[in-house]
């Protein structure tokens, strides 16, 4: 049985950090392209990073140079380092997990979801 359990989350100011965890069991990372998510109230999910297996990573616009995603396998875990935040970064954040021949791990354009995905932590971020 495959989960995903992010943590982390919190209440943060802005210009401030946090860093995101996500425990992956029942699949091997390194078969898998990672990824994070957000989804704000009354917006669409949207991709914020991923992490393929051969460690290249991907960024939306909107977090590139602020945030850093990485990942260990042995420890079968992805984080999320989140720095300069902003209260548009305001948001649920999910972690999910994606076969790594999908096309969504090459594509060049982040996917909204991927196909294992958790519960999600809540991220807020106050002016």
């Amino acid at each position: 049985q495959v989960e995903l359990v992010e943590s982390g989350g919190g209440s943060a100011q802005a210009g401030g950090s946090l860093r995101l965890s996500c425990e992956v069991s029942g699949l091997t990372l390194s078969r898998y392209c990672m990824a994070w998510f957000r989804q704000a109230p009354g917006k669409e999910r949207e991709g914020v990073a991923r992490i393929r297996a051969d460690g290249n990573t991907k960024y939306a616009e909107s977090v590139k140079g602020r945030f850093t995603v990485s990942q260990d396998n042995a420890k079968n875990t992805l984080w999320l380092q989140m720095n300069s935040l902003k209260p548009e970064d305001t948001a649920m954040y999910y972690c999910g997990a994606e076969d790594s021949s999908s096309v969504y791990c090459h594509r060049d354009e982040l996917p909204p979801e991927f196909f294992y995905g958790g519960q999600g932590t809540q991220v807020t971020v106050s002016s």
